[in-house]
């Protein structure tokens, strides 16, 4: 059986409608800890499937010892949150869960002896989000991870 349209004011339709803070292209740049002096970058392009329903992310970097990445976002009415599922180019998949406002955008993910978690702030009016990557290997300790920063692309 096929679930009822979303009313266009419900307040589903206004979180999904929030993804539109990423939609669009992006420049980044970036720092990793395995690649010490060497400022990455790269392209992300975020774009709609199937009307509002998914956000995609394609992400390119120029450094090829970087992954390409693609990833769908989108809102889960029942558990009332947002998941991302990624997926690069080392034929790595993993599930995040995520929060967004208008102020920061946080991934995570819980898994023992891999556990992630991102957090980025929006600024310049939303044009900007500067973020870090941070990983716990052992359950308790965090450590800098991937440090990026979008710039929306003009």
């Amino acid at each position: 059986m096929a679930k009822p349209k979303i009313p266009p004011t419900s307040p589903q339709k206004a979180l999904r409608g929030r993804l539109d803070l990423l939609a669009g292209k992006w420049d980044l740049i970036g720092k990793h800890p395995m690649l010490p002096g060497k400022v990455l970058h790269g392209k992300v392009a975020f774009t709609w499937m199937a009307g509002d329903s998914f956000l995609v992310m394609h992400s390119r970097p120029k450094e090829p010892e970087v992954p390409a990445s693609f990833s769908v976002f989108a809102y889960d009415d029942d558990r009332e949150g947002y998941s991302m599922l990624y997926h690069d180019s080392r034929n790595v998949s993993r599930i995040y869960g995520m929060s967004l406002t208008t102020k920061s955008w946080k991934l995570w993910r819980d898994a023992p002896g891999f556990a992630q978690r991102f957090e980025g702030k929006f600024t310049n009016r939303g044009n900007t989000i500067v973020g870090l990557w941070e990983l716990c290997r052992d359950g308790k300790t965090w450590n800098r991870d991937l440090e990026m920063t979008y710039t929306r692309a003009r």
